[in-house]
Parts: structure tokens; C-alpha cells; sequence
């Protein structure tokens, strides 16, 4: 069994989860921590990271170091949310915070989360009937994602998380009417959008995420909060939640602490979090939500799993395909010719394996470059590569981690013109390895780019050879056709091709 661990560093409070993951998909839990750092009190107050709480989230990932370290995992991902977005000085918080866990810190777009928390909760309920809606409320951000046979198929990410909206708002205890007045406007803008897409569609079901959820199913059916795992499953009705807000803006701090359910550093900041879901079921038509204690890190977790982390699996997975067709559909890319091409990249980089020895976990990411090389066409003819670099480095693509995406946009940048040199400013941030690699795939992405250079996918790709000091190409032309173009086209990458595998590139005649 493969075995990972998940770090998820959130606005509120920061979790690591250590897990294996069985054959058959199941997630055994071998460790579990969590501590409350209330990052986002002082970003959302005053745009930065305080020293207590960087200083806390050092010691707290120098703990989580030592458990990871104990259970040997397989491969360790790590990811920063809604308050690190946000931060000021989040360069000097994630430097710190490398070093004290000792693995990279990844800070992660708002839909990416959104798309953890699908694979948690999926991880978790895998047999759901569908399409479900999810709702999760952390400390920064709720996210709303719909969910249809495992895979999110659409995702939200909103200012709404708990601290944030305590933060700017809920400065009184209790808050006043005024105070929630404003509150209850500024829910109602940020979830339009939300309801403008999702709105009036039949959800088989409705899960609630995240600890203010848990405080919510707990309250409402009255299970301590020391019991609280015995709140997976349950379920709180519209008319439960109202009900609990209307208690818990009329409380005072102290009471709030005392209500069955709900801990003393949940009770400062569940009015807004209560505010946010009470108001999504209401937009949303949601008469009840099912709790669910699945989040980030079992997202983590699967995805690791299913990516590869310690197999050969190469292809792009669905979401991931589903989400570069749909980036690129939106900028007018010829989505016949970019799977064409991808269909070549992924045959040349098996054929030359010998020569280049890159792990096949590579192929994703050619495969999603050769659907974005020509997105920079929407923005400009002239220098489209770079303007396909620019869209993509910027681009939010769920799926990809932060590095693979900005392979992907270099292998953009990269597909005609200049091959990468030191020259470039934008390859300061890659290692060695990686700007071998990035070589190595790009002289792969001009060569499939190259072999349906007429767009019309007539041409196929029958052998590549390496033939002493040469690799050769035999190509075939459907009927009627020929191959002159793509040849020519092939020709004219020879010399990039050459200067990174030392070998000339030839179309053999059959």
C-alpha cells in the first residue's frame, strides 16, 4: 500500500494527515494532527502574516515534520490557502515555513482547493448518489463545488470564510443589528455568482464540509464536541440552522462557548461561518446539508494516489484533460489539432525514453501543453507563444500543482523560437533537473506540433527510431494526402532538436 502524508496550512487552523491508500481505493489514517494558528486574524485586518502566528506555524510544522518523518511516507504534499494568498509577506512566511516542515510549501488557487475538497469528500463517500453539491466554509474562503461521478465539474471559491467575515465585520459581542446587516449584504454579493450558476439545479444530495460544519451538525443534534466523530453522516435542515443562527447572534461569547457542540475558539468566529451556509441553502434551495468530515487533506491524499506519486501512470487524468479543453475552448484553440498533437508528444516521448530517461509523469504535462501552446493567439499572432506563457502562468488550471503548471506554460513559451538559455529570466526559479527536462520536452513539443503542421490530422505517426547518430521518423498520409508539409516542418526543428539529444532528426521514405 502506497502511504502519504497531506499538509493543509488554512486560514484558521493548520491539519496534517498521514495516510496509506489501499488497491481498492479505501484511505487508512496512520496519523492525524491539528492546531488553530489563526493566520488570517491579522491578513484580513492588516494585509500580513503576524510574527506570533508565523512563529506558531513553525512550531507546529516542525511537530508535523517529526510525525511524517516517523511513518516514512512515499511523498509529502504541502499547501497554503485563503490567508496566504492574501499575505503581504508571504514570501518570508512560506521560506520559513519550508524550513520548518522541510518540504516545499505550494499556496493553491481557490478552485484548487475547491477540487481537494471534491476528492476528499469522494475518498471518503465514493458511492454518492449524483451530481451532489458540496459546501465548505474555512477560515478565508467557502467553496461550492459540483460533483458528478468522482470528478468536480464545476468549482467556486468565495471570500467567504469564517475569520475573514469575523475580521471585517463582527468587531461587537454580540454583533450588532447593523453589524450583520452589512454581513448579511456582502454574503448575498459574493454567493451571486454562485447562485447564478448553480441555482436551480437538482443536487441528489448536499454535504457540508469544514469544522464549522462539524460545529453546526453537532450543535443541532446535540453531540458534544469531544464526540464529534460521531457527526460524519448526519444532517442539519434549513430550519435547524436558522434557528441556530438566530441563538447564536443574540449570545454573548460566553454563552456561545457553553452551547453543546461548539469549542471555545469556534464559538468567535461561527456567527459568520453559520451566516454563510444558512444563506447558501436558502440561495441554493438546499433544504438540508449532510456532514461530511472529509476536507484538503484527504483530497491530498487521493490525488496523490491517483496521480502517480509512486507508479508509471502517465496520461492525463480526466479533470485534469477536462480542464485544459475547456481553457483552451475558451481561447479559440483547435481542439482536434492540440489532441493531435498531444497524441504525438505522447508517442515520441515513449519512443525516445532511451535518450532523455525523464519519468513518464512528464507526459501530463506535455499532453496539457499541446492543448495551450496557441491560447497566446486570442491575444496576439505576433509572439503568441509568449502571450500563451503569460495565460497560462496566470491561468487557474485544478489538477496541476503549482510547478507543473508552470512547466507547462515554459513548454509554451518554449514551443517555436528560441530553445530555453540562460537568457531567459523566466527559467531563474527552475532547478537543474528541471531545465534539463524542460529542454528535452520542448524539442518533443515542436516535433508533435510539427507532424500536423496542416491541421487537418492526416498524417500519422508510425515509427521513431534512433538509427546511430539519428532519430528517424516514418510518417504515413491518409489517401489522397501527403506528408511534404509536415516533413518540412519536421526539417525546420532539426537544428533545436539536435543541440539537446545530439542527434539528427530525419522522415525516412517508406
Amino acid at each position: 500500500m502506497a502511504r502519504f502524508a497531506a499538509v493543509d496550512i488554512g486560514s484558521n487552523s493548520m491539519r496534517l494527515l498521514v495516510a496509506e491508500t489501499t488497491e481498492d481505493g479505501k484511505l487508512l489514517r496512520l496519523a492525524e494532527d491539528r492546531q488553530v494558528t489563526r493566520l488570517g486574524e491579522s491578513v484580513f485586518s492588516r494585509g500580513l502574516i503576524s510574527e506570533e502566528a508565523i512563529r506558531l506555524t513553525e512550531e507546529v510544522l516542525t511537530r508535523f515534520r517529526l510525525t511524517i518523518g516517523g511513518f516514512g511516507a512515499a511523498a509529502v504534499r504541502a499547501v497554503a490557502t485563503s490567508a496566504t494568498r492574501d499575505a503581504g509577506n508571504q514570501e518570508e512566511f512560506l521560506t520559513r515555513a519550508k524550513q520548518a516542515l522541510g518540504a516545499p510549501i505550494e499556496i493553491i488557487s481557490g478552485i484548487e482547493e475547491a477540487r481537494l475538497i471534491g476528492l476528499g469528500v469522494h475518498a471518503i463517500w465514493p458511492q454518492e448518489p449524483e451530481p451532489l453539491i458540496i459546501v465548505d466554509v474555512g477560515g478565508g474562503s467557502a467553496e461550492f463545488i459540483l460533483m458528478d461521478q468522482g470528478t468536480m465539474v464545476e468549482g467556486y471559491s468565495r471570500p467567504l470564510g469564517a475569520v475573514r467575515l469575523k475580521e471585517v465585520f463582527l468587531d461587537k459581542d454580540p454583533p450588532k443589528r447593523e453589524q450583520v446587516h452589512r454581513l448579511q449584504e456582502f454574503i448575498d454579493e459574493k454567493l451571486e455568482l454562485v447562485v447564478r450558476r448553480l441555482g436551480g439545479r437538482p443536487f441528489a444530495r448536499a454535504i457540508a464540509t469544514s469544522a464549522s460544519a462539524a460545529a453546526i451538525v453537532c450543535a443541532v443534534n446535540g453531540i458534544p464536541r469531544s464526540a464529534r466523530v460521531e457527526a460524519e453522516g448526519r444532517h442539519a435542515t434549513l430550519e435547524q440552522v436558522r434557528t441556530l443562527y438566530r441563538e447564536l447572534m443574540q449570545s454573548p461569547i460566553e454563552k456561545r462557548r457553553k452551547m453543546v457542540g461548539i469549542g471555545p475558539k469556534r464559538a468567535e468566529i461561527l456567527v459568520a461561518g453559520v451566516a454563510v451556509f444558512l444563506r447558501a441553502m436558502e440561495r441554493l434551495d438546499l433544504p438540508r446539508l449532510d456532514y461530511c468530515g472529509a476536507g484538503v487533506r484527504e483530497g491530498i491524499i487521493a490525488d496523490l494516489a491517483t496521480r502517480g506519486a509512486v507508479t508509471d501512470s502517465v496520461a492525463m487524468r480526466e479533470g485534469q484533460r477536462r480542464v485544459v479543453e475547456v481553457f483552451a475552448k475558451r481561447f479559440g484553440v483547435d481542439l482536434q489539432h492540440a489532441r493531435q498533437t498531444a497524441a504525438h508528444a505522447a508517442k515520441l516521448f515513449e519512443r525516445l525514453r532511451p535518450l532523455h530517461k525523464l519519468d513518464r509523469s512528464y507526459v501530463r504535462l506535455l499532453e496539457a501543453a499541446c492543448y495551450l501552446l496557441d491560447v497566446g493567439h486570442y491575444v496576439s499572432d505576433t509572439g503568441h507563444h509568449k502571450h500563451s506563457h503569460y495565460l497560462v502562468a496566470h491561468a487557474d488550471l485544478p489538477g496541476f500543482t503549482a510547478t507543473e503548471k508552470q512547466l507547462v506554460a515554459l513548454l509554451c513559451r518554449f514551443h517555436r523560437k528560441s530553445m530555453p538559455a540562460s537568457r531567459h529570466v523566466e527559467l531563474l526559479h527552475l532547478s537543474t533537473a528541471q531545465r534539463r527536462a524542460l529542454e528535452l520536452l520542448a524539442a518533443i513539443v515542436r516535433v508533435a506540433d510539427a507532424l500536423d503542421r496542416s491541421r487537418d490530422q492526416h498524417v500519422t505517426l508510425r515509427r521513431c527510431e534512433v538509427w546511430g547518430d539519428a532519430v528517424v521518423l516514418t510518417l504515413e498520409a491518409g489517401e489522397g494526402k501527403d506528408y511534404a508539409l509536415e516533413e518540412w516542418a519536421v526539417e525546420r526543428c532539426s537544428t533545436a532538436f539536435r543541440s539537446v539529444y545530439d542527434k539528427a532528426l530525419l522522415v525516412a521514405r517508406p
